[in-house]
């Protein structure tokens, strides 16, 4: 099934009857020459890579849930490219490229809105450091603006300007970000690796990780042992604990991240807006609601769910920057499990067992990132060699201590990131 202007329109007049389902439900097979560990957004995307840019077939995906159940399905759907150093930079170039495209690439409508981003700073330092951001930016081949305060007022003016402790003194713009729609990403990556031939396998729990002589040989599972030649571990938050199963110790915490939705507003926010003082953020959502975070609640966590003095402090950070935000009422909160890396940076590597991978530890980035993260751990899967987009993202650089990116400039401690 294709989808075009006529199809929807005809549909539409004929009581909705003829849609089908987006993808097969498919009972797994006795083998695999390729299986992904984790249904979410990079590992869906990743599948439909590998099936899409190197032919390959035989490929599944292992969700112990439904499709799209994890972080994909529970974030802030903020989409940019403005990272600083190099080996992220230029991985989230290439993210936003593939974004770009995306709509046309999968024929399905992922909500891609590139209503921009601004960063805001409150102080000189702060604005040195978003000079320097935006020239790198700019030298990386993207597009960034320093806004001074008389700029930012005309744009959006429900700001607090002038309260004495973070008066704010300019923002960085940059007009490409943007938003996306967190679960038309799943489904259209989900729908696109169904018609190449991947096998989506549902309620299919991995619970170990089969390993001869150094060569991996496949997974046991749920719903019994399946073989494969390689397989690639995508699972979040839940790295440490899959990764296990191989006998492998990552430099991983998981950290749960909360956010939270507002009750339907007429449009109010065109933008994305950061708080350089707090780890604030906000936008606002088609369907009207007030979409934002904060912090990470600060203790090692395996559930997707919250704490009361983080929502406190979240909402304290968006009083402080937006007084008006009071006025509305706030309808829910989630979570989602973090996987934090000391540098807060990925994983996409292969592992010291042969024909095991890993793309793991995406700390913030996890949603920005989904294209290129599938993109370049496909390419990895599929060649043996990183991705170029991707050279800097290797598992060792902890053990080495070559080629750390302290992105955060927060140093090794993960929960600061």
């Amino acid at each position: 099934m294709r989808f075009s202007a006529l199809k929807i329109l005809t549909e539409g007049l004929t009581g909705n009857r003829g849609w089908g389902a987006h993808w097969r439900d498919p009972e797994p097979a006795d083998g695999y020459d390729i299986i992904i560990i984790g249904g979410g957004g990079h590992g869906l995307s990743t599948a439909y890579y590998l099936a899409k840019e190197h032919g390959l077939k035989k490929i599944a995906v292992l969700e112990k849930g439904y499709i799209g159940s994890g972080n994909i399905g529970r974030n802030t759907t903020i989409v940019r490219a403005n990272y600083f150093l190099p080996g992220n930079s230029e991985f989230y170039s290439h993210s936003l490229k593939l974004w770009e495209g995306l709509e046309t690439d999968l024929n399905y409508n992922v909500m891609h809105s590139q209503r921009g981003q601004i960063g805001l700073f409150h102080s000189d330092g702060q604005r040195d450091a978003a000079i320097r951001r935006a020239n790198s930016i700019r030298n990386q081949g993207d597009d960034a603006e320093l806004l001074g305060v008389d700029q930012l007022r005309k744009m959006v003016p429900y700001l607090d300007y002038d309260q004495g402790r973070f008066p704010i003194y300019g923002g960085l713009l940059q007009r490409r970000a943007g938003t996306a729609r967190h679960d038309a990403v799943a489904w259209g990556y989900a729908r696109g690796a169904d018609q190449r031939g991947v096998d989506l396998i549902q309620n299919c729990e991995v619970t170990g990780i089969e390993i001869k002589a150094g060569v991996v040989q496949g997974v046991q599972t749920s719903r019994g042992a399946i073989r494969a030649k390689k397989v690639g571990i995508v699972v979040a938050g839940r790295s440490s604990q899959v990764a296990a199963m191989a006998g492998m110790r990552l430099p991983i915490e998981s950290h749960v991240l909360q956010a939270f939705v507002t009750e339907g507003l007429k449009p109010c926010i065109d933008h994305v807006i950061s708080f350089g003082m707090g780890h604030f953020y906000i936008s606002q959502s088609d369907k009207g609601g007030l979409v934002f975070g904060g912090d990470l609640d600060m203790y090692a966590s395996y559930a997707a769910r919250g704490n009361l003095p983080m929502v406190e402090h979240v909402a304290e950070a968006g009083m402080t920057l937006m007084p008006m935000i009071g006025k509305a009422r706030m309808l829910r909160s989630w979570g989602g499990i973090m996987d934090m890396t000391p540098d807060g940076s990925p994983i996409i590597d292969k592992t010291h067992i042969e024909g095991l991978y890993l793309n793991a530890g995406w700390c913030y980035g996890g949603f920005k990132a989904v294209p290129a993260s599938g993109n370049c751990f496909a390419h990895l899967m599929a060649t043996g060699a990183a991705h170029s987009a991707a050279q800097g993202f290797r598992l060792d650089r902890f053990r080495t201590g070559r080629g750390l990116m302290d992105e955060e400039g927060t140093g090794a401690q993960h929960n600061l990131h």
